[in-house]
């Protein structure tokens, strides 16, 4: 086994600012006033379930439309980069939030666990260790169940003002985190 404290916090890192449940908590509020209850154990086991199934399968799956990690690993960091740049800027690219269901639809899946988060899922996996990588998901787990399950409280705690605060330091991160992933991955599709 290769634990290592370090790998795992800065993938945790990597993977709060990806899946922004804080900056999320307008959206989650949202889809709890129009379908009442939000069933956070089961948007949080579904989530978590995808992340860990596409982990394991995701580079399988690549291999099997001829795509290599590096490509898509580029690819993703160009995601990353607009999801940034939607945290930072405060504009909207794409988010779809239409749903019947409220708890796995949209919540697990494409909020929590959508195109983003698989992306930086497999980049990750060319850089880190496996294992790491499954206790950083699930930390992140705990930490969305947490936040949906107190997003009400979140919300009046920090207010708009403090929501745009995170939302945007996060995104800096993550625009850095894009930049970094692209420099380390372009390298290999002229090899």
């Amino acid at each position: 086994m290769n634990f290592d404290f370090k790998e795992i916090a800065t993938i945790g890192m990597v993977l709060f600012a990806v899946i922004d449940i804080v900056g999320s908590i307008p959206i989650i509020v949202d889809l709890r006033n129009k379908h009442g209850h939000i069933e956070s154990e089961k948007a949080s086991l579904v989530a978590a379930i995808i992340m860990i199934v596409f982990l394991f399968i995701g580079e399988e799956f690549l291999k099997l439309i001829g795509i290599d990690v590096h490509s898509f690993a580029v690819a993703g960091s160009f995601v990353l980069f607009f999801i940034a740049l939607e945290m930072i800027l405060g504009i909207r690219i794409y988010r779809d939030t239409e749903a019947s269901s409220a708890s796995i639809v949209p919540l697990a899946f494409p909020l929590i666990a959508g195109a983003g988060t698989m992306t930086t899922l497999l980049s990750l996996r060319s850089q880190f260790y496996v294992e790491n990588i499954v206790v950083a998901i699930v930390i992140n787990i705990f930490v969305v169940y947490g936040v949906l399950k107190s997003s009400g409280k979140i919300e009046k705690m920090l207010g708009k003002t403090g929501l745009g605060v995170v939302r945007k330091t996060f995104g800096v991160v993550l625009l850095a985190i894009a930049v970094k992933l692209f420099a380390s991955n372009v390298k290999g599709l002229f090899v």
